[in-house]
């Protein structure tokens, strides 16, 4: 690494942290909200959260699991982790708040899940380019 890369690296590492992190929450909670909407039920954004924290919560535990701080945006381990943990852990903890575990919801969950946790960061990946691609952190400034 470069001396200009490493003196790069304390400025992008926590904005990638945090830009991983907002994408993740946006993603589960963008799944309830599209979830909450297909079945007309109303409710507005308190609505939404109530479906969503049990995937809120669980994927903050994925992130643990994960260690993703450490590379936060690299498709494997840190975000098949995070999917996993967020899919399990969101549909346990659901479960025992006495919401619905139908088999299409858990299908449905695990695919929509899937899509959106793993499939930003192969999207970042693929648009970063072949040094990303290696580390599975953001590629030097030049």
């Amino acid at each position: 690494m470069t001396a200009r890369a490493r003196s790069a690296a304390p400025l992008t590492a926590p904005l990638a942290v945090l830009l991983a992190a907002v994408l993740d929450a946006a993603c589960v909670v963008a799944f309830a909200a599209a979830g909450r909407s297909s079945h007309a039920e109303g409710g507005g954004v308190v609505g939404v959260l109530g479906t969503a924290w049990p995937f809120l919560v669980a994927g903050a535990a994925g992130w643990v699991v994960a260690r993703a701080w450490r590379r936060p945006t690299a498709v494997w381990p840190t975000g098949v982790v995070v999917w996993a943990v967020t899919w399990a852990g969101g549909l346990a903890l659901r479960g025992l708040a006495g919401g619905g575990l139908a088999p299409a919801f858990v299908a449905v969950a695990g695919g929509v899940l899937a899509l959106g946790l793993v499939g930003w960061r192969t999207v970042a990946m693929v648009v970063s380019g072949p040094a990303r691609r290696r580390t599975g952190e953001p590629a030097p400034r030049r």
